[in-house]
């Protein structure tokens, strides 16, 4: 199967990456018309009419010490609703375990991983969290959904050991992952690389990245991308269904890195977020990466079955 590279985005790699293959384009007298029209296109689907900067969200990574983006995107009506838009679009991070996204998806693609239920013994090895806490949800064996769950570096080591360089290169070249500023490749070990900075992706690839998932739009077959949507779910009541993956990592200057990306689904309508958060090295992101969410959400008018 040949696979095409594409940028996973709802700003900046579709139509800020597209305007300098326009303006080539543009030079040819036989293309003029074609590249003209196109170039329409791309402006209106993306049109600012489309996109509300809420100011007032900043409030709540004051309240918890903390800096940071957020995008919604609301499907259905294509309106996307943005907190610090040019973080969101323009700045790239470590993926730290958001990454496991793309480790899960190849690892079940190639059978390095079987299925959800596929267990990876620890090896006795305690290991801290960035902040330097036990982490007590690592430090066990693990199915996939319960490493996913707990953003389990470990088991997701293991699992790249297993994929290897070559493999997870190349998957990373298909997906167009962390390309916003040019190809990402995998400078150092293969079970460190979302972790160490030296492949970086923006909170607008990572929001992407999940739309597509969603729909099952990755190069995957049906079966892996099935599989780790279900392993996403983390909460399913009668008002909504919240689906995510979370990160915490540290970025090159010290500081905490924390993500959350997913979906949000009430009455039959999808929503797609990406939360990226920046604090001193002893913020507790896994407390706050989820109360900024919520917090969110909540203002916006989630969870409540109205939506």
């Amino acid at each position: 199967m040949q696979y095409v590279t594409q940028k996973p985005s709802f700003f900046g790699s579709g139509v800020i990456g597209g305007f300098n293959s326009f303006a080539k384009i543009l030079k040819m007298r036989v293309l003029v018309r074609i590249a003209a029209l196109a170039l329409l296109m791309y402006v209106s689907a993306c049109s600012p009419n489309n996109v509300k900067v809420d100011k007032d969200l900043k409030v709540y990574f004051d309240s918890n010490h903390v800096n940071g983006t957020f995008g919604l995107l609301n499907n259905g009506l294509g309106e996307f609703t943005v907190y610090n838009l040019s973080r969101f679009k323009d700045s790239a991070f470590l993926p730290a375990s958001t990454f496991n996204i793309v480790s899960s998806l190849v690892g079940v693609e190639t059978g390095r991983i079987r299925n959800e239920s596929m267990v990876i013994k620890w090896d006795g090895v305690a290991r801290l969290l960035p902040n330097g806490d036990t982490a007590r949800d690592w430090n066990k064996d693990l199915t996939m959904q319960e490493a996913l769950s707990a953003s389990s570096v470990p088991y997701y080591q293991e699992v790249a050991r297993r994929i290897g360089k070559d493999t997870m290169q190349r998957w990373i070249d298909s997906l167009g992952y962390g390309a916003r500023f040019g190809k990402a490749h995998i400078k150092t070990a293969v079970d460190t690389f979302w972790l160490d900075n030296t492949v970086k992706v923006t909170a607008d690839e990572q929001l992407g990245l999940v739309k597509k998932l969603y729909f099952g739009q990755l190069p995957f077959q049906k079966r892996t991308q099935d599989i780790v949507k279900k392993v996403m779910l983390q909460e399913s009541n009668a008002k909504y269904k919240i689906s995510y993956n979370t990160g915490w990592g540290l970025a090159e200057n010290g500081d905490a890195m924390g993500w959350t990306l997913g979906w949000l689904e009430e009455n039959n309508h999808v929503y797609f977020f990406s939360l990226n958060l920046e604090g001193p090295k002893s913020t507790d992101m896994a407390k706050a990466r989820m109360t900024v969410l919520n917090s969110i959400l909540k203002n916006l008018g989630f969870f409540e079955g109205k939506m």
